[in-house]
């Protein structure tokens, strides 16, 4: 497996009315992608970025885009992300009647297609569409809210995710993502069982030394765990 560990920051800590500088700000420390969470108040119960928003501040950075749909009706949202400068949406299997068809629709309107678990759901809910997507994200809190404390218990679905990856071949063409309470000290246990793309929001924003040092330090530990398992 060859794939690379990536840091991709949720912007949903930053100052909303600075968020052309937040991402500029994001793109200077190193990251590699930026993860919007868009909330629907239906799904999750918090209401977040329209696709405005993030056109508004596509033209800020470089790195790519990511959308986490967070909503009851991806199918219906999807392309005005897309248009907005997103790459990749994700979509949660929990929100999607025909998984297989929204995320054939998603690669059709020329972006990627990421599928997200909750905690409850089990691994098995996306083995069916592996084929159809370049990464899995498994969520280490419930959506909803930034700042929730990491799901330790989490770390075997991972692992379990990670094998089925492998299992099916795709090892180097599937990413495996975490969200949810990433920081320095909880990384080691996401990387080790088998997670490359670490999100994290608070622990970067608050990070004392500033976000240069914590997407370093996040990485660093991030990248000796995933070699070491």
């Amino acid at each position: 497996m060859t794939l690379p560990i990536q840091i991709a920051p949720s912007v949903l800590p930053a100052d909303f009315a600075e968020l052309g500088k937040a991402v500029r700000d994001l793109e200077s420390a190193g990251v590699d992608l930026i993860q919007w969470d868009v909330m629907d108040g239906q799904f999750v119960p918090n209401l977040t970025f329209g696709p405005d928003v993030i056109a508004a501040a596509r033209k800020h950075c470089s790195v790519p885009f990511e959308a986490h749909l967070m909503v009851l009706t991806p199918d219906v949202m999807a392309e005005q992300y897309v248009k907005a400068g997103c790459s990749r949406l994700i979509v949660h299997a929990e929100a999607c009647t025909h998984l297989h068809r929204t995320l054939a629709n998603i690669r059709n309107m020329g972006a990627t297609a990421g599928v997200a678990l909750n905690p409850a759901t089990p691994a098995s809910a996306i083995e069916h569409v592996l084929d159809l997507v370049d990464m899995v994200l498994v969520m280490t809190v419930n959506p909803g809210f930034g700042g929730q404390s990491y799901i330790s218990t989490m770390e075997p679905k991972i692992r379990e995710v990670r094998n089925m990856i492998e299992a099916a071949g795709l090892g180097d063409a599937v990413h495996l993502e975490v969200d949810g309470g990433i920081s320095a000290t909880t990384v080691a246990g996401a990387a080790s069982a088998g997670a490359n793309v670490l999100i994290a929001g608070s622990a970067l924003f608050k990070h004392p030394g500033g976000l240069e040092a914590a997407v370093t330090e996040i990485r660093a530990n991030a990248t000796a765990a995933f070699r070491a398992a």
